[in-house]
């Protein structure tokens, strides 16, 4: 025994295996306790010996698996994580020792070992030997199956005895030679099409038709007989109505290509085809469309099953499927006019179709296969003509006659507009919230990341209230919901405030966890002072700042209350709020807190009227108040300049590519912050031109709103880089900022509106939502200035900002809400530069908008420039088809 133990210890496997090897199974389960003994003490080896403990490792493992009797446990053994090393595993030993086992004892361990998903790749070769000679089946689990296509992809053969050396090298063996002297290939090529997602090693091929690549093999067993083919087409089909990513089922497409199906095979599955073509990712989609397509040249493919696939595809949105799908269905109904009656109603599947040119296309097919005898026919397709836009009606109206009232066309004259509600604002109450609501509020945000601005406010208040009734109370109350933070048990010595969050800051100075010294105001909050850092960095500061003020007071001379708490959620502070706070601490003789203060007139909403009652008070903060809500308040004007650089926000990797032309705006300095406010706000009142990239994240960003809730334009100026990034680079997520910015207070300027022009043009799907709720917010809060809006989009289209396929599919989304006269509005002014520059990519696609909207509302006004030379042009471009429609819109509605 404990010479086995000794050759585990030193790693020796080939001593390990002659010593086991002649016991019996009673014997061997007697070393079991000690070999798990010792794998526990290797547990407890810290990284450093286990390092060098591989070769220890390697002999435990075989040993404890050849010792294990039970299939169970020797395969949880074998299996284990940790008793494998980084290495390539050498299963020979191993091997050899279980080889004498019980055929079905084998079976049973090889079955378990497959079903681990984590370990099965690298116990393969274990499970084939285990395997060997027991006629068991083979495995069928994904990861069993994904491991044999790769081992016969890259297996190797016998030894190449033409290789110089003493030790001759494996050569490989061919992937046709491989599957062929495989015994489970007849029986795992049909699991190949079952696994939830396709084993990598099918996929390594460019040709699918070249010798030695998956899709050519499988074609060529098949071929010989090893493989049915129809079990080949039978999986290939059903994975491909599983559905998948369109990368993961690019395989299963070009084996069908590579297999080269008869008329027979394709008509065998029209159904299959049909439902591909129906609901498929596009490519898979393409490729059912042209394989029934075959089928009806080749007179396979009936009236009704044409009608079938037609009323599924011209639903997709895919512009390039519809347009086929019209094609072949007016190859079918020249080819037999009968089937006008099926083919027909399919048809005006289109007449709902987004893009006016295929419903167009739908209905021109319509007009030249309908017959004057055909009143049945055309009743059905007179209700189907309701999804078509406002100026294809009239002419549906014409053709189909029961379209022919009032209602058929679009009725400009009563249309009226209809925007979302705008933001509800939520009040934010704290008085008369108890000792217990604020301990689950505190404990809760202890463990999130990232807490809103109103739940911070929140929890900021209800402590400095509490704190003030009873300390002691609140402290006792906070102690055992705070167990887990380590700064809040006694033996913990002093909390360091730079790694406390603002509510962890009051909650430590409550339970006594912080000195006054550390929380003086003239000690800098990091080693950098009160310098240039990025916006969020010095708004993340005035948020501390005034966090370790309320813990000093706490510490010193606790305060009632906040003075900066807000009135709403957005972080808004009504006049009337701060008036009463502040003649409650005049009559309580509190001293309010600097930062406090400071914050507070940052978020209290302008109103001049309130100025003379702030006067009134009789105390310097009063008359600040009064000053501030005059003139003191009053937002900088920015300066605007287009700009050739980038500001530093280009990436090394795309340092090469020309950087396109952009607006910058910058806003002056504010004397008033520089020189009335403490020095953490005096960042918040230097010039800037924006903020560089820098590693804030965006729910750290939306908490910052809450600094400056009224002045919504300089803090668009902040956010106006991060925009442009997202519309010209790789940047994502600055949308969500500005959805939120738009529901915040102040004036809805040139800045603000710049900010929403240039995030209609963003690149990413997500951001553009984003900037369309903000214009909506705007336009229903009647803040939107549409003029405004449409020059600097004209001027973002010009210096290449914003390109005009993603301000269409923004301006779609706008629409699509029902708000097409401010669509309209705003895109109206646009619309001269990029009718200056048609070459540009969705030029077409932004007209088609523009004329939607035209057609839904019906506006009056002049043309835009540059419409009219669009409108003449000829051909049948989409750029010119859609100028011509929104000129004969715009026409019609000025009569």
């Amino acid at each position: 025994m404990n010479t086995l133990l000794d050759a585990v210890r030193t790693g020796r496997c080939d001593l390990v295996t002659a010593l086991i090897t002649p016991l019996t199974p009673g014997e061997r389960r007697a070393l079991l306790p000690e070999l798990t003994a010792l794998r526990r003490e290797i547990r407890s080896w810290d990284w450093s010996r286990r390092w060098d403990a591989e070769p220890t490792l390697r002999a435990l493992h075989l040993a404890g698996a050849a010792c294990h009797t039970g299939p169970a446990a020797a395969a949880s053994w074998i299996a284990a994580r940790d008793l494998r090393d980084g290495r390539t595993r050498d299963t020979a030993h191993l091997a050899a020792l279980l080889a004498p086992r019980d055929p079905a004892w084998r079976a049973d361990v090889a079955h378990r070992l497959a079903a681990r998903t984590a370990t099965v790749e690298d116990d393969y070769p274990l499970i084939r030997a285990l395997l060997h000679g027991t006629e068991a089946p083979a495995p069928t689990t994904d990861g069993f199956v994904h491991a044999w296509a790769r081992a016969t992809t890259t297996s190797t053969g016998t030894n190449d005895t033409t290789t110089t050396g003493r030790r001759p090298r494996p050569r490989p063996r061919p992937l046709r030679v491989a599957l062929r002297e495989d015994p489970y290939t007849a029986e795992l090529v049909p699991r190949l099409f079952e696994t939830a997602t396709p084993a990598p090693s099918l996929t390594w091929y460019d040709d699918p038709r070249t010798a030695g690549r998956w899709p050519a093999e499988l074609a060529h067993l098949a071929t010989e007989g090893t493989v049915q083919r129809r079990t080949l087409l039978t999986g290939t089909v059903g994975r491909l109505l599983r559905g998948g990513r369109t990368g993961h089922l690019a395989f299963y497409t070009d084996l069908l290509d590579v297999l080269d199906l008869t008329t027979d095979e394709r008509a065998e599955h029209t159904a299959d085809w049909i439902a591909l073509a129906a609901d498929a990712p596009s490519p898979t989609a393409g490729r059912a469309q042209q394989t029934l397509t075959a089928l009806f040249e080749a007179g396979r493919l009936p009236a009704d099953r044409l009608a079938e696939m037609s009323a599924a595809v011209l639903f997709r949105p895919e512009k390039k499927l519809v347009r086929a799908q019209l094609v072949l269905l007016g190859k079918a109904l020249r080819r037999d006019a009968e089937d006008r009656h099926a083919l027909l109603p399919a048809t005006a599947a289109a007449f709902g179709h987004p893009d006016t040119a295929l419903q167009e296309k739908a209905l021109k097919l319509v007009a030249a296969h309908l017959r004057p005898d055909d009143d049945a026919l055309r009743a059905d397709l007179a209700l189907d003509a309701e999804q078509l836009g406002p100026a294809l009606r009239r002419t549906a109206a014409t053709l189909l006659g029961a379209l022919a009232d009032p209602a058929a066309g679009p009725d400009t004259d009563g249309y009226e507009e209809t925007l979302p509600a705008a933001p509800a604002r939520r009040p934010l109450t704290t008085a008369g919230r108890s000792v217990a609501e604020t301990v689950e509020l505190v404990a809760a945000l202890a463990k999130t990341d990232a807490p809103t601005a109103e739940e911070t406010e929140t929890a900021l208040d209800l402590l400095v209230r509490h704190a003030h009734q009873d300390r002691t109370a609140l402290a006792a109350a906070l102690l055992p919901a705070l167990a887990d933070r380590h700064w809040a048990h006694e033996d913990a010595g002093r909390a360091d405030p730079a790694h406390l969050t603002a509510p962890e800051l009051l909650a430590a100075a409550v339970l006594g966890r912080l000195h006054p010294a550390d929380l003086s105001p003239r000690r800098p909050i990091d080693g950098r002072g009160f310098g240039q850092h990025c916006i969020h960095d010095a708004l993340q500061r005035v948020t501390t700042a005034r966090a370790r003020e309320a813990a000093l007071r706490i510490l010193t001379d606790p305060l009632p209350f906040l003075l900066a708490t807000p009135t709403w959620d957005c972080g808004t502070l009504e006049p009337h709020d701060l008036l009463t706070r502040l003649t409650a601490y005049a009559r309580q003789g509190a001293t309010p807190a600097p930062a406090d203060f400071a914050q507070a007139l940052l978020r209290v909403r302008r109103d001049p009227q309130a100025a003379a009652a702030a006067d009134a008070l009789a105390t310097g903060e009063g008359r600040r108040l009064a000053a501030w809500l005059t003139a003191d308040g009053e937002p900088a004007p920015h300066t605007r300049h287009v700009s050739d650089q980038d500001r530093g926000s280009r990436t090394w990797w795309r340092a090469e590519r020309p950087t396109p032309r952009r607006i910058v705006l910058e806003i002056p300095e504010r004397p008033v912050i520089q020189k009335e406010f403490p020095a953490v706000f005096h960042p918040l009142g230097r010039p800037r031109t924006g903020t560089p990239r820098c590693w804030h994240w965006r729910r750290q960003e939306l908490a910052h709103l809450a600094v400056l809730p009224q002045d919504r334009e300089t803090q668009a100026v902040w956010l106006l880089p991060d925009l442009t990034g997202c519309a010209t680079e790789e940047g994502r997520g600055a949308g969500e900022v500005l959805s939120r910015l738009a529901e915040l207070g102040g004036p809805a300027g040139p800045a603000l509106h710049l900010a929403v022009a240039t995030g209609l043009g963003a690149r990413h799907a997500e951001d553009r939502l984003a900037a369309v709720d903000a214009l909506l917010v705007l336009a229903a809060r009647g803040e939107l200035d549409t003029a405004l809006l449409g020059r600097d989009v004209a001027e973002l289209l010009r210096l290449g900002t914003v390109k005009p396929n993603r301000l269409a599919d923004a301006a779609r989304t706008a629409a699509a809400t029902g708000a097409y006269a401010t669509t309209w509005a705003f895109l109206a002014g646009s619309l001269p530069a990029v009718l200056a520059d048609s070459a540009g990519r969705g030029a077409g696609e932004l007209l088609a908008v523009a004329a939607d909207c035209v057609e839904h509302c019906g506006p009056g006004g002049p043309l835009p420039e540059g419409l009219a030379p669009a409108a003449a042009r000829k051909g049948t471009s989409q750029l010119a088809t859609q100028a011509r429609r929104l000129h004969t819109a715009l026409t019609t509605a000025t009569g």
